[in-house]
């Protein structure tokens, strides 16, 4: 049932704008699958969907999801159009997006550099990184750097 339903989702924000968690779960109950918010909220985690802006400039739910296991270009193309500014201060690294931007930018950057950060927050045009150490902040951002 997890597996239709998830299926579902993607085929519905192929085919529809769909801008917020609400409009999914109403999109889903119309088609007779009873979700709640929450299960809305995983299914969203799991198919790793993200806010962006699509060609017609609705801000909408996407699919982030790669090509191939190898192909990260999707995530550099959408982190190099998103990110405005990059900063650091101590292990704390602030990258700054266009609004709207900072949720996928950061989907991009966990999938991109994930396993150099204890962890990343993204807020509406925000993103806080956190390392281990300045040195590794030093590191992330010479590397973020050269994508941009």
């Amino acid at each position: 049932m997890k597996n239709k339903r998830q299926s579902e989702i993607l085929s519905i924000i192929a085919q529809k704008v769909v801008n917020t968690q609400e409009d999914l779960q109403n999109e889903l109950l119309a088609l007779g699958y009873n979700v709640t918010q929450s299960t809305v909220s995983r299914d969203i985690k799991e198919l790793r969907l993200i806010k962006s802006h699509d060609s017609e400039g609705n801000y909408r739910y996407v699919s982030a999801a790669k090509k191939s296991s190898n192909d990260t270009s999707h995530y550099h193309d959408l982190f190099v159009k998103s990110v405005k500014s990059v900063d650091y201060a101590l292990n704390n690294i602030v990258i700054k997006t266009h609004p709207g931007m900072a949720s996928t930018a950061c989907v991009a950057l966990d999938d991109m550099f994930g396993d150099m950060m204890l962890g990343s927050l993204a807020g509406d045009d925000t993103i806080i990184i956190v390392t281990r150490s300045e040195i590794h902040s030093k590191i992330l951002i010479d590397k973020i750097n050269n994508i941009l």
